[in-house]
């Protein structure tokens, strides 16, 4: 089995002052996060951003849940508070699924199952 690849899209406040604030967040996010997401076998985790909208590529162990993961993120009062926060800048996609934050996006293209 080899390692999962999500792919999630959310949107930002459109305020330029909060904007810059989530970003200068995410420079170095709180080392109670980064932990949490190693110890739910988060391997890598990139975010990019075109004006409000967020894509986020989430690179996952083999055995990575994330029912499991969401379990433990409610579980975790330091991770309830930072998703808090975060809701400051974030907002719904106008696609997301209620309940949802990061919604998961549908792969339509790999290059790699392509014919030569």
């Amino acid at each position: 089995m080899s390692a999962q690849r999500f792919c999630l899209a959310l949107d930002l406040a459109e305020d330029e002052g909060l904007i810059a604030e989530y970003q200068r967040l995410h420079q170095r996010i709180w080392p109670e996060i980064a932990e949490h997401l190693h110890s739910q076998g988060v391997l890598g985790m990139q975010i990019w951003r075109l004006g409000t909208r967020l894509f986020m590529v989430m690179e996952t162990a083999p055995d990575f849940s994330t029912e499991a993961m969401e379990r433990a993120s409610a579980a975790n009062p330091k991770v309830q508070e930072w998703e808090d926060l975060m809701w400051r800048f974030q907002r719904p996609t106008p696609w997301t699924e209620p309940g949802n934050k990061w919604q998961p996006m549908e792969r339509i293209f790999n290059l790699a199952e392509q014919p030569p």
